[in-house]
């Protein structure tokens, strides 16, 4: 199955909810996560072509609390779709749910199999 493209609407709308959502977890309006020590970034969000729901992608700079911060993001997705609806002029806001990305895990795990001394030699030779 192939992926379609976003339209433009889909990609605006996503930019703005990542925009909104990364500004409350910056200005540390989310009770959710105050007992936990790590960075949050907010990488992409993700909006279905009915604008009815948006997956938010986040990374965190320590990987062993990612579950937690998860856990404290999903329980405020209400928080945050209050906060899209009184930011935006949308007449439907996106039900939002958080998913981790691992996609920059990806891209390590696929660096460090090229850096490695048998593959480099294979490429090599």
């Amino acid at each position: 199955m192939a992926i379609k493209e976003q339209s433009q609407r889909q990609l605006r709308v996503g930019q703005e909810i990542k925009k909104i959502i990364a500004g409350e977890i910056n200005q540390g309006k989310v009770r959710n996560l105050e007992g936990i020590d790590t960075l949050v970034t907010i990488v992409e969000a993700q909006v279905s072509p009915d604008l009815k729901y948006a997956d938010v992608y986040f990374i965190t700079s320590n990987a062993t609390t990612d579950k937690e911060v998860l856990e404290g993001l999903n329980l405020a997705a209400n928080h945050f779709r209050k906060v899209v609806a009184a930011n935006t002029a949308l007449r439907f806001v996106p039900e939002i749910r958080f998913r981790i990305d691992d996609s920059f895990a990806a891209a390590d795990k696929i660096e460090k199999l090229l850096h490695d001394p048998k593959v480099s030699r294979d490429v090599n030779s």
